[in-house]
């Protein structure tokens, strides 16, 4: 990725609300960043800040706010053809098998069976699947199901991968592997990257650079560079620089988090309070 490359995806003052009037609420307040071709850039921010919402936004599955995203120079109001999604919940089909779950996209085009099969073929192997394109979900792991999801978002060669917390349900162990697995295909294929966390050591192990926000109404806080030499794998999480990104970004998030915590506190004492 080139410093100065022109911004590929463009975040520009989106402002989302649900509801309408005095009731209504903020969940995301004029977030405005881009992210260049090729590069990785994670969003963090503490539990209800607006996150998915942004990310549902940019992948165009909701509608009806203010600003705008962009690929390239083209204003985007839906799905878009250049951006695949990956999303936090596990979302293969129990009857189907590894290839014909990642062949499914081109299935649904109407691409010829053999060719499909050949892509998919492909993508299981780049996401480390070999030799379980036979196999059902029900015989995979908690990491493999994930992997399955990642090929099939690949196996339709997206321009722009969106992730919104895909490891959120694995193992430390399994998601500093399987964010080395990420590395790996983000770099193979120059692909531009952008995953919703709340992770810190999983943001600063695969990003170019972690926007960081603020708690509910999520607003941009700060952008941080990410220095630390590529390749990358998770063998870097034991570096003193890699701590001090950690403790750096976590310096940034405590206030906030602490914030929802004791928003999520009053509510709870709101609602527990005696009636009479």
């Amino acid at each position: 990725m080139s410093a100065s490359a022109e911004p590929y995806l463009v975040i520009d003052n989106v402002l989302k609300r649900f509801g309408s009037g005095p009731e209504a609420t903020v969940a995301v307040d004029h977030m405005s960043f881009d992210v260049k071709p090729g590069e990785f850039v994670s969003v963090i921010g503490p539990s209800g800040c607006g996150k998915s919402t942004l990310f549902n936004i940019i992948g165009g599955l909701l509608g009806d706010y203010e600003g705008e995203v962009r690929v390239g120079a083209e204003r985007i109001s839906g799905p878009h053809p250049s951006i695949g999604m990956v999303f936090q919940e596990e979302s293969t089909f129990p009857w189907r098998s590894v290839i014909d779950n990642v062949a499914f996209p081109l299935e649904l085009r109407g691409v010829p069976k053999a060719e499909r099969h050949d892509r998919a073929h492909h993508f299981i192997d780049m996401v480390g699947l070999s030799g379980f394109a036979k196999h059902y979900p029900s015989q995979l792991s908690g990491g493999m199901k994930q992997r399955v999801s990642i090929a099939r978002t690949l196996v339709s060669e997206p321009q722009i991968l969106l992730m919104d917390e895909p490891f959120a349900a694995l193992d430390e162990q399994t998601r500093l592997l399987l964010g080395d697995k990420i590395l790996q295909i983000q770099q193979q294929l120059n692909q531009t990257t952008l995953l919703i966390t709340h992770n810190l050591t999983e943001a600063v192990q695969l990003s170019d650079r972690i926007v960081v926000m603020t708690y509910r109404p999520g607003r941009l806080k700060r952008i941080v560079n990410i220095d630390l030499p590529r390749p990358r794998t998770s063998e870097v999480v034991g570096s003193d620089a890699f701590g001090h990104y950690v403790a750096e970004i976590w310096s940034d998030l405590r206030e906030e988090a602490s914030s929802g915590m004791m928003d999520a506190e009053t509510t709870a004492a709101r609602r527990n309070r005696p009636r009479g």
